[in-house]
């Protein structure tokens, strides 16, 4: 690596992902460059084929009304059934282990009703260091919800010590003490404020030795890492859609079930969507749930919604995990290797240095906390985001960011340091 921009053309040149940048919509600044957007692990950006399959679907509920379920060009009956493979090819996981449904959190207040059954000596759950704040009310929620105090109940991962970051020793040594006490594992695949990557395989088995559930909540690591959840065993997982999967905001989750579990007699809230498709339409009183991941939907599908999934997971199949992944790593090395070129000690790069334990974010840290840094950027036209209380987040995702994005972007980021 070099720090000329000419090493950067290099790269995109030689980029065999490079073309799918032109697939994407990028924003334009207001003299009409195209943006710098840093920021798809927050939402990822716009495929220019979504317009196209949500408009497939309006035109036909507009041509078909009801019979669309039966005669659209893609049925909506089992429209949800279309976006199985791709999503369980991302998340390395068997097709029935995989169902798009509902909204993140709500997923994982689903899975919890099946997979947190606590007992008076075995009622606590581990979670994430920093946890995205929804994940945090959703587990504080569910402890109370079963009679017992969330200040006794939540054990929250703390970093190493002179680090931001956890190691497995660290985990290793809290199930040691407490796993008898504890009932559920719910950890981030990545840690959406440092940017660490979690090894689910090890913890996994970690838990699963103390007689621990585990589960991984993936929405900075769908679409971001290599995952293998069927070999890795969790007992379950759930991501949302809309930051590195492009779905647009607010759109659908994905969970993953084991199948070691899908024909056990675990509770669950069920809807008419997870019942027996042979009976479903009988409207029998009996729930007969569906004996794959789908036997826990709830209500049918939002169609426009899936579409722009659809636009987005067929992009995936194209690329492939194993090419984005690879660029990724070069990618975010790369931006590594820039911001370290600045020899300015006012920010510290928390996530970390092993490509293995992390996914393409890196968060930058400032010694001083000044906003005035992610101002300064954003009037530059880059599109990154802050973090409180003091870290800018950079996320150069491998489907349409290039190297000349990232030398542009530590170019203005070098000239905002000497004044700040």
């Amino acid at each position: 690596m070099d720090t000329s921009l000419q090493y950067a053309l290099d790269q995109d040149q030689k980029d065999v992902l490079h073309a799918f940048r032109d697939m994407f919509h990028i924003p334009k600044t207001s003299s009409g460059q195209d943006i710098i957007y840093l920021c798809g692990n927050s939402l990822g950006l716009m495929p220019k084929s979504t317009s196209m399959y949500v408009n497939q679907e309006l035109d036909d509920w507009k041509n078909l009304g009801v019979e669309g379920h039966f005669h659209a060009k893609n049925p909506w009956m089992p429209y949800h059934e279309f976006l199985t493979d791709n999503m369980a090819h991302i998340v390395g996981a068997k097709p029935e282990e995989v169902v798009v449904m509902n909204s993140l959190t709500a997923n994982l207040h689903f899975l919890m009703v099946s997979f947190y059954k606590p007992t008076s000596k075995r009622y606590k759950i581990l979670f994430d260091y920093s946890p995205f704040p929804s994940d945090r009310y959703a587990i504080e929620s569910q402890i109370r919800f079963h009679g017992f105090d969330p200040q006794e109940g939540m054990i929250e991962l703390t970093p190493d010590a002179g680090s931001e970051t956890v190691s497995l020793t660290h985990i290793q040594n809290i199930l040691e003490r407490h796993g008898d006490e504890i009932a559920l594992i719910l950890i981030g695949g990545v840690n959406y404020y440092t940017g660490q990557a979690y090894d689910i395989k090890t913890i996994t088995a970690m838990g699963h030795a103390k007689g621990c559930v585990v589960g991984f909540d993936l929405a900075h690591a769908a679409g971001n890492l290599l995952l293998h959840l069927h070999e890795d065993g969790p007992d379950f997982a759930a991501w949302c859609s809309y930051k590195y999967l492009n779905s647009g905001p607010g759109s659908l989750s994905g969970c993953f079930i084991h199948e070691r579990h899908h024909q056990a007699d675990l509770p669950r809230f069920a809807g008419w969507w997870g019942n027996d498709k042979k009976t479903r339409f009988l409207m029998k009183d009996e729930f007969v749930p569906i004996p794959t991941a789908e036997g826990w939907q709830l209500s049918n599908p939002p169609i426009l919604s899936m579409a722009a999934i659809k636009a987005s997971l067929d992009l995936f199949a194209k690329a492939g995990m194993d090419r984005l992944r690879s660029k990724s790593e070069q990618l975010t090395s790369y931006l590594e290797f820039l911001v370290l070129q600045n020899g300015n000690n006012t920010l510290n790069i928390i996530t970390p240095a092993d490509p293995n334990q992390r996914g393409c974010q890196l968060s930058l840290q400032m010694t001083n906390p000044n906003k005035k840094l992610h101002e300064y950027l954003t009037k530059h036209g880059i599109i990154a985001d802050w973090r409180e209380p003091d870290v800018i987040r950079v996320a150069p995702v491998p489907l349409y960011n290039s190297f000349e994005d990232v030398w542009r972007f530590n170019s203005i980021l070098a000239e905002g340091l000497i004044q700040f």
